[in-house]
């Protein structure tokens, strides 16, 4: 039976099973337990200094009432980057090339800043359905558009994190595909393709983290509105 390019996507079952449960819990496995000791070797010293890091940067845009979804923000980084990353390996599988699951993290998290704003400054929250001194023929045409492009935020982030990691996949797979079909017939074609394909999977790295950053960033982008 022909393999499509499109079946690494798919989702693994095991006797009937569906396996995604398993990828998804899993990578939590691979991160080193904070001790009660006063020190801490260097792995676990190198994780509490990223994670300060990145939530400093985060959390620098936002008052305090913002501060509380720090927590919350960095597991997601984290749980983002682990899923992103152990998906470059091979034989393995990567939740967030599945839309459904990337719009189950985008539209619950959205829908609560949304719903923060709504209840704690309801007038500032419609303000931004209106721009200030917009002439009134343009007032219907405006909230519309806006309203339309806020229902769209969670939309754009399921759909931006799926893309880019699907097309990254795609593009390892053609590019590795080539190379083996080279390799007998011109090896110094398939030698230089090769070496494409390791710049490649050096970008799909950096993309993996950088789309894992996108995504949070974007939540407390849409937070600092509400808050």
């Amino acid at each position: 039976m022909a393999m499509s390019f499109f079946d690494q996507f798919a989702s693994p079952t095991y006797m009937g099973i569906p396996l995604i449960a398993i990828s998804i819990a899993l990578p939590w496995v691979l991160y080193p337990t904070p001790t009660t000791r006063w020190l801490n070797n260097r792995m676990l010293t190198l994780q509490g200094w990223l994670m300060n890091r990145f939530t400093n940067q985060l959390m620098i845009s936002l008052n305090v009432k913002g501060h509380k979804w720090a927590m919350l923000f960095l597991s997601l980084m984290i749980f983002l980057i682990t899923i992103n990353m152990l998906g470059l390996l091979p034989y393995t599988f990567t939740p967030t090339t599945q839309l459904s699951m990337n719009m189950g993290l985008a539209v619950p998290m959205w829908l609560a800043t949304v719903i923060i704003g709504m209840r704690n400054q309801p007038t500032i929250a419609l303000g931004h359905l209106l721009p200030e001194g917009t002439p009134v023929l343009l007032i219907p045409v405006l909230i519309i558009i806006e309203t339309i492009s806020l229902f769209i935020r969670p939309l754009a982030l399921g759909v931006r994190l799926t893309a880019n990691l699907t097309a990254g996949h795609l593009l390892i797979q053609l590019i590795a595909t080539a190379v083996f079909v080279l390799l007998p017939l011109m090896p110094t074609v398939a030698i230089l393709t090769a070496a494409i394909l390791f710049l490649l999977t050096i970008l799909e790295v950096a993309v993996a983290m950088i789309q894992a950053y996108v995504f949070v960033l974007l939540l407390s982008l849409y937070l600092q509105e509400n808050v």
